[in-house]
């Protein structure tokens, strides 16, 4: 049986990965330090890593899951696991770009399909 303690600090911890991940992906940092520490990178590979909100939240996960596991497959469940949560996290917090675009439309084209022209 699930504890409610061990569910809390689930939530928790997904969450906790959620934020560190952004942080480190998406956003500038306290002092831009971040955004300093990206620029440093270049535009190589580690630099593109730099900006993938879903190789930090696979990297960050690490050690929650470690925190939490108690053998080997527990390990590598919680570890996929933690990551996914704050992946779905990320998608759930995303803007929708585009999403309610209609779509521009010239009056004359309206003027041919309403009068049947």
């Amino acid at each position: 049986m699930i504890s409610m303690i061990f569910i809390f600090c689930f939530a928790l911890s997904s969450l906790a990965i959620w934020r560190v991940a952004h942080l480190l992906a998406n956003e500038n940092g306290p002092w831009n330090l971040i955004a300093r520490m990206r620029g440093a990178m270049g535009s190589n590979v580690l630099g593109r890593l730099m900006d993938c909100f879903y190789c930090w939240s696979f990297l960050v996960s690490l050690p929650a899951a470690l925190w939490m596991s108690r053998g080997h497959a527990g390990f590598l469940l919680y570890w996929l696991s933690l990551s996914a949560m704050a992946c779905l996290v990320e998608r759930a917090t995303q803007k929708r770009q585009g999403a309610l675009r209609v779509a521009q439309v010239s009056s004359s084209y309206l003027d041919k399909v309403i009068r049947g022209m």
